[in-house]
């Protein structure tokens, strides 16, 4: 039987931890098919991010037709998509993508914004409207939101918010939680608000952990799971991915995390 065939709209990674990169490994590890759209070339590695090019939206767009003209994908992941006439393209795609999975990567883990107010909005007022998941993490949530989250009643309401803007699930990324000694992801979907836990993971090898998230929701609905169910397994799997890379010495920062199908992590 063919294998089902996902989509990551998103930059390329250089050092091969997050963005595009990480998307197709985790694909493969679910034993996904997986297709890319690039949407910007970063030069980085464990350390950090060097320089950032962004693709041309025409170009953006023409990669979109030439796989979903040719392919059947059964869901889509975003990630990186630098700009707001970016993040208004893909959401003019919207109705032609799946299983839509926004990661809103839109801070760096120093903490800096990488993008102007206007791409913020338009994630807010454009792209989240088609979401089925949308993944912030704290940081991320606190620029959507323009408030500080962080704590789990902070991230049970700004949950709250970002579902208001119209996605069908809203999960707010936890890791570690101020007051929480477990990584906790807020999950709010259909008027309900879910706690997701897992043991809190002592390791710098954590690059890349929103993009395995996300790529794993997104493999998990193309392979026909509920939301919840997929929520769950890809929790499930970034915390075996921390936990089988946990002592890895891959460059001098925050190196990436293992990959793989899920019974060979664990």
């Amino acid at each position: 039987m063919n294998p089902v065939v996902a989509l990551t709209i998103a930059g390329s990674d250089s050092g091969g931890g997050a963005g595009i990169q990480a998307d197709l490994k985790t694909f493969a590890a679910h034993r996904v098919f997986g297709t890319s759209v690039i949407t910007a070339l970063t030069a980085q590695n464990t350390v950090g991010v060097k320089d950032i090019s962004t693709v041309d939206p025409g170009f953006v767009g023409a990669q979109l037709d030439a796989v979903l003209a040719d392919l059947p994908v059964a869901a889509v992941k975003t990630g990186m998509l630098a700009t707001p006439q970016t993040v208004a393209l893909v959401a003019g795609y919207a109705p032609r993508l799946p299983g839509l999975v926004v990661d809103p990567v839109l801070v760096a883990s120093s903490g800096d914004r990488l993008f102007t107010r206007d791409a913020e909005r338009a994630y807010l007022d454009l792209l989240f409207p088609h979401a089925a998941v949308v993944t912030p993490n704290l940081r991320e949530a606190s620029v959507l939101l323009g408030r500080d989250v962080t704590d789990v009643d902070d991230a049970v309401k700004a949950a709250e918010d970002l579902a208001a803007t119209g996605p069908r699930c809203v999960v707010v990324k936890g890791g570690h939680l101020r007051g929480s000694s477990d990584a906790v992801d807020v999950v709010w979907a259909g008027g309900t608000v879910e706690l997701l836990h897992a043991p809190w993971i002592d390791t710098a090898n954590n690059h890349g952990t929103g993009c395995t998230f996300a790529a794993a929701t997104a493999a998990r609905l193309a392979l026909g799971q509920p939301v919840a169910e997929a929520l769950a397994g890809a929790k499930a799997y970034v915390h075996a991915a921390l936990t089988a890379s946990s002592d890895w010495r891959l460059g001098g920062g925050h190196g990436p995390l293992a990959w793989g199908p899920f019974d060979q992590l664990t």
